[in-house]
């Protein structure tokens, strides 16, 4: 049997180790919130850096710039009253968007350009006429006409699914898209008025996606950040007739 004396001891020796454990417990958790309050102070400092950095690059920068802007692109390559030809033609946009951004007083920022047509482009390239016309032949041999178009590069034999006019609208969704622009195709004259007036230009779709809808050019010191070169252009691939382009600045005075 265990003597009394010894079990005093061992009853010592815990209360010993319990008190150790308690005081070890107690210091490690003052020892992390102190690095927890330590580490929340470092984030709040950093914060209160970050907003003073921001304000200062504020008042460096200027006032802040956002506009937008629809601008009307007269095609170069049309006569007054003449019908759309189904033509490739490139039109300059830097001449335009350049003064948008010299009436702005923006100096440093970003201009957004896009294309608000479904058979139009947005690029940036070399204004040439004699590459104006390799770009035609280029994608028009990719992509060439319908048989039943009007466009004299047509390719008998070549037909899109697009250009069954007569088949369409194809289900009520896109029913409801030609309701929701104007046209009351529920009515079976106004549904032939706007199948007459649908252009067979799947090719010009397709190259429009091939080419891109929009370009984002930097601007610096009131200049967009292109090469000696470059221009901005808008390519319509189903005209030549008047378009527009939507452009956004964004940036500092």
């Amino acid at each position: 049997m265990m003597t009394s004396s010894l079990l005093r001891r061992l009853m010592v020796a815990l209360v010993i180790l319990s008190t150790t454990t308690t005081h070890a417990f107690i210091n490690s958790y003052r020892y992390n919130n102190l690095i927890q309050y330590r580490h929340l102070n470092a984030i709040q400092s950093d914060n209160d850096d970050c907003k003073q950095t921001a304000g200062d690059m504020s008042s460096q920068l200027g006032r802040q710039i956002c506009t937008y802007k629809t601008i009307t692109i007269e095609p170069s390559g049309m006569n007054k009253g003449e019908p759309p030809r189904q033509a490739v033609s490139v039109e300059d946009l830097t001449p335009q968007l350049q003064s948008f951004i010299s009436d702005s007083n923006i100096k440093n920022g970003v201009l957004h350009v896009i294309s608000r047509h479904t058979t139009t482009a947005i690029t940036i390239n070399e204004k040439e006429s004699r590459l104006e016309q390799d770009i035609a032949n280029f994608f028009l041999n990719i992509c060439p006409p319908d048989e039943r178009s009007s466009s004299n590069k047509k390719v008998d034999g070549v037909r899109y699914l697009h250009n069954d006019i007569d088949k369409r609208p194809d289900g009520e969704e896109e029913a409801q898209r030609c309701r929701d622009n104007g046209w009351d195709i529920d009515n079976d004259v106004e549904l032939e008025k706007w199948r007459n007036q649908e252009p067979i230009n799947a090719h010009s779709h397709l190259i429009s996606m091939m080419l891109g809808s929009s370009e984002c050019i930097p601007i610096v010191e009131g200049k967009m950040c292109v090469g000696q070169w470059q221009s901005v252009l808008m390519v319509d691939l189903d005209g030549p007739r008047v378009r527009t382009v939507g452009v956004q600045l964004m940036g500092y005075e």
